[in-house]
């Protein structure tokens, strides 16, 4: 039985999307909040723009998935910020674990990191979908 697949309408609709936006609430509301105020200015600053920018930045470049030079920058640029958040996630882990416990951020990388899969992948269906069009 072949499995129905949901029409894909807004950028919102998409599975990476949801899982990034699901992310950064996390990181907004629970993990941010515990770091200490020293880092206020700098990796909070930091952490709450790059977890905020990679769906924003998907969001943005939905609606200019036909044409090729739009599509490859927005999903590079939004990889590129799941890679900044990996990063930061890994100082809040390796640094200040008596703040953050340790295996919370590591299952935060993760979901960054699955992301990162699933861009890759919109990014080779979007290529192949558009290829078979012409």
């Amino acid at each position: 039985m072949k499995e129905d697949k949901k029409y894909i309408k807004h950028a919102y609709d998409l599975d990476v999307y949801q899982r990034m936006f699901r992310v950064s609430k996390v990181i907004i509301k629970k993990v941010i909040p515990k770091l200490p105020q020293n880092e206020k200015y700098d990796l909070v600053d930091q952490m709450r723009r790059a977890s905020k920018a990679a769906v924003a930045i998907l969001s943005e470049g939905f609606p200019k998935r036909f044409q090729q030079r739009h599509r490859d920058k927005y999903i590079t640029d939004s990889l590129g910020e799941c890679e900044e958040m990996i990063t930061h996630l890994m100082y809040v882990r390796d640094v200040y674990s008596e703040y953050v416990i340790p295996e919370s951020t590591q299952i935060l990388i993760d979901e960054y990191e699955r992301s990162m899969s699933q861009l890759n992948s919109l990014s080779k269906s979007w290529k192949q979908y558009h290829k078979n069009k012409k």
